[in-house]
């Protein structure tokens, strides 16, 4: 019988079956796309991890001839790889650092090879790319790219001037061998890529990379014991530097860690939309699927007179849902195959070891069933449910309120048919309706507002703890007495400033935990503080975020650091951001006060003066008068340098794009919802529409039934979508501020909430403009014969 049934309704229906099968697979695709990529993208960092030798630290001693054999002996080791820091200049890009021996890039930090094969050791003209290089410049495996060396001269004025001009050494011409990736050899989302040449380079053109007595390596660490080694190596390695002073980088903490929040952000964000695509997919597809079955079964009970029973009636209406939703499940696992080429997206793109397309047996296998299991479900709940008398529903206080106090018909009947489902033939997907317009005003809401918290964090660097917009490097070492004092000044007396601060800044250690220190005064700028207070007193430290979570303390909490030569137990008085130099990011490190600095450190690792200028003022339009009168009262050149963003501010923007993609799915299941709602109750109400025109209603209350509907499901989806918009924008931004972290500031999205309620009305009616246009134009005498 159920194959009987199902050869006629393939003749019969075999175009509607094939439109919900293409729905089927481009819904299934989109949702089963979406979760593969989040769980794709949320391993992507353990899996390149796992597959790179990594690091398990980066030793800067930044010292001219260190031993790096002493290291090596050291038990904890297992490789080291030592590279040059020096620079050259790269067609396209930019060139990383030199590696000093064979074993960088070979036993530690092992690359994977997304193409070609990683470099020669021994030869000096092979070289090999990152990912956004090859991007970038349109070079692959086997093209050559053009270098240029520093002069010896140049090389050696760079340590006392870095501004000494594009290089003016010799032209090399480097053979790109592979396109490689790990976590060292990376890329990051504000740069264009980097070119990393063979250790051979360095052999070959020694005087233009190295001045013998400026120049030094620093080196790459693989411990046997991997982190947990980590206590053990720094105290070899202060036995053997004799000092605690030396800079040593946790790459699991100061690199993967950082990768991975990211990674989970986007992967979180693609799996919100792949859920919100499933939610659509329920609710159009499941009101065609309903639809179908329904109309099955009322064909099928003519049947039922000559011994079809209720089973057999289910099973034969469920039976073409059935086929089409096994086509579509094959096609939705296809196309999320295709789909994974462009997957995962943002950063875990750049940290993925395989990218292309990749086939997740658990997402495509357990998906595809559950894509077919939903709609046979569905099918047969829909084709029992219309085997059934249906309950007569209740009706709606609101409508039954209006017809009592007289309002117009068109006001009174546009709202019964928004708020009453109706049952039997005249029945309408009215929940779904309401429940779909509530979803898309949320929807757009939440993007917009969550794009509001991203656009007032690119406009505001002190989301980032960034108070200054130029900054004078001054170095380790002072370059003289009173000049820096002299420079600071003549800046303070600026009336374009607002402020500076005396940034000096060494590395005091916590345990396993390294914390990049500063020194703050009373009169600087302020500190960015997420909570508690500015330091105060000379026991005091403000921790930026990542440090306190790292040291697992928050304000009010006692912490020992240990600098060089001193130590001391410190109070947290805040949590507050920190400024970035090559030894922490901006939510790594702490503020102490000058005393507190002095007695813990000996020298320090840099210092910096952070000019803060005041409000409205342009950094390009006084940096050059600033930088000549600090050289003034200095009696030297003060380079005046503008202050960079945090390369975080771009990972954010990378990632909020997703939200909008979301709003408009959520978008077009609201339009989707209401607009079927709409055409739905003046097909299955042309009864009840065709007796009131019969009683004298006109034509243009006709037209008000459905524009009133119309307006009433807007309304419906205003009154709650806007508050739950405006909730899930904010929650959704906190936890950004939280995971990036930033300084949260509750997001507003002005305009958005003056235009979504025009908008939402706007487009509702627009929905209605056909359905009314059938209601007025109804053929009343026709109709009334028909029932």
């Amino acid at each position: 019988m159920t194959g009987s049934w199902l050869r006629l309704e393939l003749r019969r229906r075999g175009r509607s079956l094939a439109v919900l099968a293409l729905l089927v697979a481009l819904a299934g695709g989109t949702v089963l796309a979406a979760v593969a990529g989040a769980r794709r993208g949320a391993d992507a960092v353990d899996r390149l991890w796992a597959r790179t030798l990594p690091a398990d630290v980066n030793v800067l001693p930044n010292q001219p001839g260190f031993d790096w054999d002493r290291i090596r002996a050291l038990p904890e080791v297992e490789a080291v790889g030592a590279y040059m820091v020096t620079s050259f200049s790269v067609e396209g890009g930019e060139s990383w650092f030199v590696p000093a021996d064979p074993e960088y890039g070979h036993t530690v930090e092992r690359p994977v090879a997304l193409a070609g094969r990683m470099y020669d050791p021994a030869r000096a003209d092979e070289a090999v790319i990152t990912p956004a290089m090859a991007g970038h410049t349109g070079k692959g495996v086997g093209d050559t790219i053009k270098a240029r060396l520093y002069t010896p001269g140049q090389l050696r004025a760079y340590f006392d001037a870095p501004d000494t001009g594009p290089p003016a050494g010799p032209e090399l011409t480097l053979r790109i061998v592979g396109i490689v990736r790990s976590t060292w050899f990376r890329d990051d989302i504000d740069k264009n890529g980097f070119l990393h040449p063979s250790p051979a380079l360095l052999a070959a053109h020694r005087d233009n990379l190295v001045v013998e007595d400026r120049s030094y390596a620093n080196a790459l660490v693989r411990l046997k014991g991997g982190a947990a080694a980590l206590p053990a190596f720094r105290e070899s390695l202060a036995a053997i530097a004799g000092t605690h002073s030396i800079d040593v980088w946790d790459m699991a903490g100061q690199y993967a860690r950082h990768d991975r929040e990211v990674a989970a952000f986007g992967a979180a964000a693609l799996l919100s939309f792949g859920l919100a695509a499933l939610a659509a997919a329920v609710v159009l597809i499941g009101q065609t699927i309903v639809r179908y079955a329904a109309a099955t079964v009322s064909d099928l009970l003519v049947l039922r007179p000559v011994g079809l029973s209720p089973a057999q009636t289910v099973r034969a209406a469920t039976a073409g849902p059935a086929l089409a939703a096994l086509a579509g499940a094959v096609g939705a696992c296809a196309a999320a195959y295709l789909a994974s080429a462009w997957l995962p997206f943002g950063s875990a793109a750049r940290r993925e070891p395989d990218p292309g397309r990749y086939a997740d047996p658990l997402v495509l296998g357990a998906g595809g069933a559950t894509v077919l299991l939903l709609v046979v479900a569905g099918a047969s709940a829909a084709a029992f449910s219309a085997t059934r008398r249906p309950a007569r529903p209740g009706g709606s206080r609101i409508a039954a309120w209006l017809a009592r106090a007289g309002a117009p018909v068109p006001v009174a009947v546009g709202f019964r048919f928004a708020l009453e489902p109706g049952r039997g033939r005249s029945a309408v997907p009215v929940r779904p309706a309401l429940l779909g317009a509530v979803i898309g005003v949320h929807g757009v809401l939440a993007a917009f507002t969550f794009a509001a918290g991203v656009a007032d964090a690119a406009g505001n660097p002190a989301r980032f703890g960034v108070t200054h917009q130029l900054v004078i490097p001054v170095g380790a070492e002072d370059p003289g007495p009173g000049l820096v004092e002299a420079a600071e000044a003549a800046l303070r007396a600026d009336p374009a400033v607002a402020g500076t601060t005396d940034a000096r800044y060494a590395v005091a250690e916590s345990g396993r935990t390294a914390v990049t220190l500063f020194s703050h005064q009373r009169d600087a700028l302020p500190i960015v503080l997420r909570e508690g207070r500015a330091v105060r007193a000379d026991d005091e430290v403000v921790l930026a975020p990542k440090s306190a979570r790292d040291l697992g303390i928050g304000p009010g909490d006692s912490v020992t650091l240990t600098g060089q030569p001193g130590r001391g137990v410190f109070r947290v008085s805040g949590i507050g951001f920190v400024p970035e130099t090559s030894h922490n990011d901006y939510a790594t490190g702490g503020w102490v006060t000058d005393a507190a600095y002095a007695r813990m450190f000996g020298a320090s690792k840099g210092r910096g003066i952070l000019v803060g200028l005041r409000a409205g003022v342009e950094a390009d339009a006084v940096q050059a008068e600033l930088a000549a009168a600090a050289s003034a009262a200095a009696g030297l050149a003060v380079p005046l340098m503008a202050q960079d963003p945090p390369f975080q501010l771009a990972e954010l923007r990378e990632n909020g794009v997703l939200p909008f993609y979301l709003a408009a799915f959520l978008a077009l299941l609201g339009v989707s919802a209401v607009g079927h709602a709409l055409a739905t109750a003046v097909r299955r109400r042309r009864h009840d529409v065709a007796v009131m025109r019969s009683l004298g209603l006109t034509r243009r209350q006709a037209r008000g039934i459905v524009v009133t509907q119309a307006s009433v499901l807007a309304a419906a989806g205003l009154l709650a979508g806007v508050p739950l918009g405006v909730a899930f924008g904010r929650v959704l931004w906190r936890i950004v501020a939280d995971t990036t972290p930033l300084f949260y500031q509750p997001p507003v999205a002005v305009w958005a909430l003056i235009l979504v309620g025009p908008a939402a009305l706007l487009i509702a009616n627009l929905l209605a403009a056909w359905p009314g246009h059938l209601a007025a134009r109804l053929r009343v005498g026709h109709v009334l014969r028909a029932e």
